[in-house]
């Protein structure tokens, strides 16, 4: 896969480049990485971008090893979850201790701890996304009288009403880690932080023969149903699309689709409204983005640690989260000028780990390899019809077995 390069023209020609890699490649995400640069020209950064297409950053990561590998890392790059602690472990992140000296009390605590690799801060946090959130078609529902499903019974009556209407309920796509997505909000709706975090953080094999389990698959399947026709392997933006279109009228999606949907020009309350998947109103299933900064040859260490004080403060985290869909990452986060949707996700970040699971499908939950082999697991059920609840959870439990087994959700 190559990487598309660019230089946004929004630096002065004397301004220290420091090259990007990420896979924000969406129109909401490109204008993210807008507000980013234009802070950064201001602080005399020229923000060289490398962006590598491909949804949840497969591709990404791909290139990443390989120019790590040839000696050519860019100066920063998008870094989630666990991969920033493997990256850490190797000794190519720069250690930001001289600009980070505050955050522990600036930042909400999942977040600082999340940065920090044996006693170092090595990465910069830039907004927490919400990957429970339910979107609804509201002409739809207001034509139809319907109402935002909270339970799965409701969800259940929403839907037949839908199809009785002619309407597609559910806009989905069949590519591995959407599928995984929309089973990783079942499981948690299902079955709680305590099951999502047995099954995705300590690998427990005992918990995949929970009859909690069970039942989010059984319910993963009917919603098979609900998608109008055969799964598709669609990119994520198509089904906002759909949903915006009103081709669909609900999706489950992380936050990032708030952003793209406002980008394709939806109004928030008014054309689409925005919840939770049923089941998890008080749950927060997150992921973290944040930036790296390679070390290379500490030429550009200035310019790095420069660009990772500026990106914590108070106006980029407002400007950058507002674009991207995400919440700040700041404890000093005023509620009432966030919009609907990132109030709710962002005071429910903030309650307490008794209401917080790191998304598995996001790397916030366990590390790249067995990330990929939970995802395959859950997409081949998804598919086959012919798979049943059972030989899923025995086949998981068989996985979990092979994997690096964890004593606390730490």
């Amino acid at each position: 896969m190559s990487t598309l390069l660019l230089t946004l023209p929004l630096a002065a020609a004397a301004a220290t480049p420091l090259q990007v890699l990420h896979w924000w490649t969406s129109a909401s995400e490109r204008r993210a990485v807008e507000v980013l640069a234009a802070h950064a020209a201001a602080e005399d950064i020229a923000w060289r971008d490398a962006a590598v297409p491909g949804g949840a950053g497969q591709g990404a990561g791909k290139v990443l090893r390989s120019r790590v590998l040839a000696g050519d890392a860019p100066d920063a790059t998008q870094l989630i979850g666990r991969s920033i602690a493997d990256w850490a472990e190797v000794g190519v992140l720069l250690e930001l201790d001289n600009v980070a000296g505050t955050w522990p009390q600036q930042l909400l605590p999942p977040v600082a701890a999340l940065l920090r690799h044996r006693g170092h801060t090595v990465a910069v946090p830039l907004g927490i996304h919400r990957a429970n959130a339910l979107y609804l078609h509201k002409p739809t529902f207001d034509r139809l009288g319907l109402k935002a499903p909270t339970t799965w019974a409701e969800l259940e009556r929403t839907a037949a009403a839908l199809q009785a209407a002619g309407v597609v309920p559910l806009a989905q796509s069949s590519e591995p880690w959407q599928v995984a997505g929309l089973a990783e909000a079942m499981i948690l709706a299902e079955g709680g932080v305590a099951l999502h975090r047995a099954l995705f953080v300590r690998h427990d094999p005992a918990a995949a023969a929970d009859p909690r389990l069970a039942t989010a698959l059984r319910r993963l399947r009917q919603l098979r149903g609900w998608i109008g026709g055969a799964a598709a392997d669609r990119p994520w933006t198509d089904e906002v699309r759909r949903l915006q279109r009103g081709d669909a009228a609900m999706l489950m999606m992380g936050d990032w689709a708030k952003g793209e949907l406002l980008a394709l020009g939806a109004r928030l309350d008014q054309d689409v409204v925005c919840s939770t998947w049923p089941g998890t109103q008080r749950l927060h299933l997150y992921s973290i983005d944040s930036l790296g900064m390679f070390t290379n040859d500490y030429a550009r260490s200035p310019a790095q640690e420069r660009l990772a004080r500026l990106l914590v403060t108070p106006a980029v985290q407002a400007d950058y989260n507002a674009v991207k869909g995400s919440v700040p990452v700041r404890r000093d986060t005023d509620p009432a000028r966030l919009d609907t949707c990132a109030r709710d996700s962002w005071l429910s970040f903030a309650q307490g780990s008794a209401q917080r699971a790191p998304s598995m499908v996001h790397r916030m939950a366990t590390d790249e390899a067995s990330k990929e082999a939970l995802i395959d697991e859950l997409r081949r059920f998804f598919l086959d019809d012919q798979a049943t609840p059972a030989s899923l959870q025995q086949r998981l439990a068989a996985v979990l077995r092979t994997l690096p087994q964890r004593a606390t959700d730490d």
